[in-house]
């Protein structure tokens, strides 16, 4: 082969070589391109498809930063949809977990870390109302009163009408009350408040003590007395005219006449009260007052049952209520239901010694009450003076109706079944025509051991209890210290669903002839 041959086929090769060269670039630039086109492609689908079915007719929303004149675009070059529209996600901002441990100084406030010394005779309230000031400015907070300290403190509101909501109170240690009259001044009603809250939960296994007793001898015959002692005639008198009262205390006579309640919620959503005791309250334990949304459970009240006005858990203008698996021991209702209360669910309660349970009393000073939807079943009851029971005063109007006492067992009960429409806990009433009408109560499945009377019915002359149902109701009498009656009815109608023991003869079948119309008298 000539030198001119090989020089030119050498250089047919080299220019060979470079046209393969650039045609597998332009391949391998096409495949990446039409690999962009493809994702581009399918984003600008996606968006299409989500604004279709988040905007309807078709609305050039996502474009809006663009004139109304300017150019289509081709798909290879669209723009990413805008931030808040199906924008493609990128890494996840996870939400920070609540600290309960590992970082408590950000939603965990201990009242140890604010001043509190917690011997048991250093005031600490000026330390709660720090720790409880920090904690109300954070979502799902907690305060801490730890285990193995006793804290006293003073009269408190906790409260904030801009606290954040579902604030846990853990209460492990123990808080007692001051027994000196300098701190109550003139007299309080409340002594721990939680005011206006979202979401409070006071939970722990730690004790609330009143220290009652300071209290109790005060003033033992100016504070209203349970009516239904009358019905109570000690074999040896002719009746008991106040019921026995505690030993008095060394500082008797140095207490305000008002007495507080322990722990008081008011105006508050979703409360729960969950674990903790409460015990020697100077008058009632737990109120929950204008509530909606509460929820107790096993939790305890301990008081001597001969505590003046020391009620368990007081009710008044709350819905929505579950009280279950709790212990409740005082000197006076277990639980009393009071007016403005509607949707409330008793069940699985230990009572005594105490009044029973009790919805009111209603009516008093010739006020309107309202009751209704009223649950309370499953319910053991030892060593009290009445077991369920309706109480209102003669004068009052408005309603009680759609009630329910099922599955109620009762040991050394003095007043098993109890609707007593003339309550009077003062030395004298007068006697009035109106009165709160009361109609569909149930009493199912009552049974046990009574030592004064099984069943006491005494209705409105006026406006007599109809519907009232009686349903597997069996009473024996334990003969112990009282004179013992019969079963008693008063303007009582409704119908034995059983034969109850004892009969029952009282009971009127059927409603009242003269059954008056409900006016708005008696509406809710």
């Amino acid at each position: 082969m000539s030198e001119f041959s090989f020089r030119s086929l050498t250089f047919m090769l080299l220019i060979a070589l470079l046209v393969w060269s650039s045609n597998f670039e332009a391949c391998m630039a096409r495949r990446g391109r039409h690999w962009r086109q493809s994702r581009a492609a399918s984003a600008s689908s996606l968006s299409k498809k989500k604004g279709k079915s988040s905007h309807s007719g078709g609305s050039s929303h996502h474009n809006s930063g663009g004139s109304s004149g300017s150019k289509p675009k081709s798909p290879s070059h669209n723009k990413a949809p805008s931030p808040s529209h199906n924008k493609a996600p990128s890494p996840p901002q996870l939400p920070k977990p609540r600290d309960d441990t590992p970082q408590k100084g950000s939603s965990s406030f201990n009242v140890l870390d604010f001043g509190a010394k917690g011997d048991g005779s250093t005031d600490d309230t000026k330390a709660f109302q720090a720790a409880w000031a920090a904690a109300c400015k954070v979502e799902a907070s907690q305060i801490i009163v730890p285990a193995a300290y006793k804290f006293l403190v003073g009269p408190i509101s906790f409260s904030d009408p801009y606290c954040q909501p579902n604030i846990l109170f853990q209460l492990d240690g123990t808080i007692i009350a001051p027994t000196d009259s300098k701190s109550w001044g003139k007299g309080l009603l409340q002594w721990l408040e939680f005011t206006k809250l979202r979401g409070i939960t006071v939970q722990g296994k730690g004790l609330i003590d009143g220290r009652g007793s300071s209290w109790w001898q005060d003033t033992p015959y100016g504070d209203p007395i349970d009516d239904d002692f009358k019905l109570i005639v000690p074999l040896n008198s002719t009746a008991q005219q106040h019921p026995p009262m505690p030993i008095r205390s060394e500082l008797s006579g140095k207490m305000p006449s008002i007495k507080p309640t322990a722990l008081r919620f008011y105006g508050s959503f979703n409360v729960t009260v969950t674990g903790i005791t409460i015990q020697n309250s100077p008058q009632c334990h737990l109120k929950f007052d204008n509530c909606a949304g509460v929820l107790v459970h096993d939790m305890s009240v301990s008081s001597p049952g001969n505590s003046p006005n020391t009620d368990g858990i007081h009710l008044q203008n709350s819905k929505q209520v579950l009280i279950h698996t709790t212990n409740l021991a005082c000197g006076d209702d277990c639980i009393s239901i009071q007016t403005g209360c509607s949707d409330v669910y008793v069940h699985n309660v230990n009572c005594g010694p105490g009044h029973g349970i009790s919805i009111g009393s209603l009516g008093r000073d010739n006020t309107k009450a309202c009751v209704s939807n009223i649950t309370v079943r499953d319910i053991i009851m030892h060593n009290t003076m009445n077991g369920v029971r309706v109480k209102t005063w003669q004068g009052g109007s408005g309603s009680v109706q759609g009630v329910l006492f099922s599955n109620i067992q009762v040991s050394e009960v003095q007043l098993p079944i109890v609707i007593d429409q003339f309550y009077c806990d003062k030395s004298q009433c007068k006697n009035q025509t109106s009165a709160v009408a009361l109609s569909g109560i149930t009493y199912e499945r009552i049974r046990g051991t009574y030592t004064v009377k099984p069943v006491h019915f005494a209705c409105s002359d006026s406006l007599p209890c109809v519907d009232v149902t009686l349903n597997g109701i069996e009473l024996k009498p334990v003969q112990e210290q009282y004179h013992m009656y019969e079963p008693f009815c008063w303007q009582t109608f409704g119908e034995l669903r059983t034969p109850t023991v004892p009969p029952i003869a009282c009971l009127q079948i059927g409603k009242p002839s003269s059954n008056r119309v409900n006016s708005d008298h008696d509406v809710c």
